[in-house]
């Protein structure tokens, strides 16, 4: 298992003397020569996406079955890298247990941990605002998600249009964060109204959360999309993963 942090310590060991440039040719060549890939049959574990994005591959478990979970959770897990397991389920879990005994699992994000890796911390704070109770399951996949990547981060919870004083009495705790992801469905509305309160970038979440006319989550989507607020990206309904991962991003840079 590589990373960009193993590359980094690699090279201070060498401008520190501790290693010669013969031996961290060979050990460079040793991970170079190492399968950037693993093929299961069903599916082939990307084990250099750490190095090309900073985070290693992340398990989708919408579809899979959990045999197939717990095989690739167990081959990412076997490399040395952190897991991550989004919308996953309880069977799910009890399978990846078998295989990783370490794994947790989160009932109100849906998603199964296991870190094994420093990661860099982010430089500022990401915080997740949802805008009701409803609301907060995409929430929390949003919000351990950027914890399990490293990142600082702030619960501002049922903060929505219908009773504005509860975010304007939040203000301070707004402008602090370096990233603000907004998770809300109905209308979609509070994505707006938070990026017109602070300079931080806005990522917004449409949830499928609503009555009939706001089909499931497309309402909130297109209302989000047509944002007049300076700095307000939109990410796909329900994806509070997706949102994460740009936070991340952006929180380390």
């Amino acid at each position: 298992m590589t990373s960009n942090k193993h590359l980094q310590d690699l090279l201070e060991r060498v401008a520190r003397g501790e290693l010669t440039t013969d031996a961290a040719r060979d050990l460079l060549l040793d991970i170079l020569r190492s399968s950037p890939f693993e093929d299961l049959g069903f599916a082939r574990v990307d084990h250099h996406r750490s190095v090309r994005q900073g985070f290693p591959e992340v398990i989708l478990g919408l579809g899979k079955t959990p045999a197939q979970i717990a095989a690739i959770a167990a081959e990412i897990v076997g490399r040395g890298s952190t897991l991550l397991v989004t919308r996953a389920d309880e069977t799910a879990y009890e399978a990846v247990r078998a295989l990783v005994p370490g794994a947790l699992y989160h009932a109100d994000a849906r998603l199964i941990t296991l870190r094994q890796q420093d990661v860099t911390p982010g430089k500022g704070t990401i915080m997740v605002a949802a805008a009701g109770t409803s609301d907060l399951p995409i929430a929390e996949e949003a919000a351990r998600t950027a914890e399990v990547m490293g990142n600082d981060v702030d619960r501002l919870y049922d903060v929505g249009v219908a009773g504005l004083h509860r975010l304007l009495g939040e203000r301070s705790r707004l402008s602090s964060a370096r990233v603000i992801i907004v998770v809300a469905g109905m209308e979609g509305a509070l994505p707006s109204v938070i990026a017109g309160l602070v300079s931080a970038p806005v990522i917004a979440v449409p949830t499928s959360i609503g009555y009939g006319a706001s089909f499931g989550g497309i309402a909130a989507l297109l209302g989000m999309l047509n944002s007049c607020a300076l700095g307000v990206s939109v990410v796909n309904i329900d994806n509070g993963f997706g949102a994460a991962a740009t936070a991340s991003l952006i929180n380390h840079l």
